[in-house]
């Protein structure tokens, strides 16, 4: 292995679809034994795919200053926070970029794979949260990066260290989360079933609970804080439950609710709707499963969306569009869904024998092993994605 991951840098260009492995993503098309599926540029108003050095499985998008629902009829800028997995600990990175008419990446030294990155802003100053393979999450303050990309130059390589760092996990985690309503407040999880809640101290600092909140009987794999409900929080783990917690009290009892058996094996990730009461989940049983928080202690979901033919790896509601939601996973596929969307008789009797379901809008394919995927907050309808073969950022004629 070479030592150019030292270095690694983003490469982004127009999408060119590779037949062999870019399939029809119209879902009404069937492929028969033998035949080939040709991708349909037509199916798409915006589409670009790039990677990285090592791959990037974890990544934030992060809002920006152009402005609000802004359309892809002229060239989108995208900003977003990645973290890498290379194969060797000591040249793992922290990168900003921004895509436009070309890519501008800063990036910094990550001590160990990220697992999971998110961000968020404080003080009109964006911070991420970096959770390592070794066990220490991460604050870093992204200003200087994104200064930086802004300068219009291809690549920036900056010394820069962690504003934070908590060491107080038993063992590496995925799980984290910011609080919407709360700046500065964030949720950890970890592998050994305990979450940990950060409150913002003086300076640039925070306070984390030692107690940890350990209902959980195995991994806790995500969390998600309510978008309207500013002391709650929803996490999912390996032991196949869905927790919905009141941070007010004491971890030992914040548990409010607890789905047991949400799915048939572990339950991978959760996303919380910010517009409707609901919470949609994906687990390793390639199901895509909607709850009602009126009604979730029922333990029943409202909807069980079946497409994925393996573990589901990432979830996510459009973020103004209250029935639509995309679902990525291992089957190297992601769908978009609609569950308002009801079909005349003939359509439904044409699905049924098709095994597809009637809610599912748009399948897209050409990513291998999908692990993450955003809807951008400002542009209605694009999404970025990536996997083990790189991103993908995108916008079907579907949404």
């Amino acid at each position: 292995m070479s030592d150019n991951e030292d270095n690694d840098e983003m490469m982004m260009e127009e999408f060119e679809p590779d037949q062999d492995e870019m399939e029809e993503e119209n879902q009404n098309v069937h492929k028969q034994e033998g035949e080939k599926y040709e991708c349909d540029l037509s199916a798409y108003t915006l589409f670009h795919e790039g990677s990285t050095g090592a791959p990037c499985l974890s990544f934030d998008i992060l809002r920006d200053k152009l402005g609000d629902n802004r359309d892809c009829e002229t060239p989108v800028s995208c900003y977003f926070v990645a973290g890498t997995q290379a194969a060797r600990t000591h040249v793992n990175n922290i990168i900003v970029m921004k895509v436009c008419f070309f890519i501008s990446s800063a990036m910094v030294k990550h001590n160990g794979c990220v697992n999971r990155i998110r961000s968020t802003v404080i003080n009109n100053v964006s911070i991420a949260a970096s959770w390592s393979e070794l066990g220490v999450v991460h604050l870093w303050d992204l200003s200087q990066m994104l200064g930086a990309v802004d300068e219009n130059s291809q690549q920036h390589v900056l010394e820069e260290a962690p504003i934070f760092s908590f060491r107080g996990h038993r063992t590496e985690g995925f799980a984290v989360d910011w609080a919407p309503s709360m700046p500065g407040t964030l949720a950890t999880g970890d592998c050994d079933r305990n979450i940990h809640i950060w409150k913002p101290a003086e300076g640039a600092s925070w306070s984390v609970d030692s107690r940890p909140y350990t209902a959980h009987q195995a991994s806790v794999e995500d969390i998600q804080w309510s978008p309207n409900e500013p002391q709650v929080f929803a996490s999912c783990s390996v032991d196949r439950s869905i927790r919905i917690w009141d941070c007010r009290a004491n971890p030992s009892k914040a548990c409010m609710i607890s789905v047991a058996n949400a799915h048939e094996s572990d339950v991978n990730v959760i996303h919380w709707n910010r517009n409707e009461p609901f919470i949609v989940s994906g687990g390793d049983d390639g199901k895509v499963q909607v709850w009602d928080l009126r009604q979730i202690q029922n333990s029943s979901p409202v909807a069980v969306l079946k497409h994925h033919e393996a573990p589901v790896t990432t979830v996510e509601w459009h973020p103004s569009d209250a029935s639509v939601l995309a679902t990525g996973g291992e089957d190297h596929q992601i769908l978009q869904w609609d569950l308002a969307v009801e079909r005349d008789t003939d359509e439904q009797n044409q699905d049924e024998e098709s095994d597809v379901p009637e809610q599912l809008l748009f399948i897209h394919r050409g990513q291998h092993e999908v692990k993450e995927l955003h809807w951008h907050p400002q542009v209605p309808g694009l999404i970025i994605s990536t996997a083990h073969s790189g991103f993908n950022i995108f916008k079907t004629i579907s949404c």
